[in-house]
């Protein structure tokens, strides 16, 4: 993989999914809303155009001429009822089988495996956006990776664990989560998996 194209890389997890890769060499092309929001540490390392994934024909200059998509789009905090991230993966979906380009990963988050009625009540919104978006991956044609980490800390990196279908523990480094967005890509053993990811924890 050459050329990696990013949504959401300016948010918390974003800035460490373009930091990775960056690392590793890769060339990357950012979808961004807001200049503001670029850091100025990989903001001359990156090609950016700007615009919104609900706008296809923005989403389709993105992914074009790219190897592989990473998805850490959110919502800064905002809690309240949304359609705009299932609408931006559709978008990106739907741009990358116009591209013939079949990686992709996504950031979603560990409460899609709890029973709805378990969910926090404060997150019950953006958990069924998170739902929108896993179902619009599984009934998609890519080679699809859904990552769902539980809280996502300002920690350093240290050792995770990556299980299928669960989650193995309470907690990933921003810089793990970053990193594991991007190195799975390139790993055939988690095509269309849906993968929890957590820290290990030592006693």
């Amino acid at each position: 993989m050459q050329k990696l194209a990013v949504f959401g890389g300016t948010g918390m997890t974003g800035q460490c999914v373009v930091d990775h890769a960056l690392k590793k060499g890769l060339k990357l092309r950012l979808l961004v809303r807001d200049m503001k929001t670029v850091p100025n540490t990989f903001r001359d390392k990156v090609e950016i155009i700007m615009g919104d994934c609900t706008d296809y024909a923005k989403v389709l200059e993105v992914v074009q001429g790219t190897n592989g998509v990473a998805v850490a789009l959110g919502t800064r905090n905002n809690l309240e009822p949304t359609t705009e991230l299932s609408v931006g993966l559709e978008n990106i979906l739907k741009a990358m089988k116009e591209a013939s380009i079949q990686k992709i990963s996504v950031c979603l988050s560990s409460f899609l495996y709890f029973e709805p009625e378990k969910v926090p009540t404060i997150f019950e919104h953006i958990t069924e956006e998170h739902r929108r978006m896993l179902n619009l991956l599984k009934a998609s044609e890519s080679e699809w990776r859904a990552v769902l980490p539980p809280h996502i800390a300002d920690e350093p990196s240290a050792e995770f664990q990556v299980l299928q279908d669960k989650s193995p523990g309470r907690t990933i480094s921003k810089l793990d989560l970053g990193k594991f967005l991007v190195d799975c890509l390139t790993q055939e053993q988690y095509i269309r998996r849906v993968l929890g990811i957590a820290t290990v924890k030592r006693s």
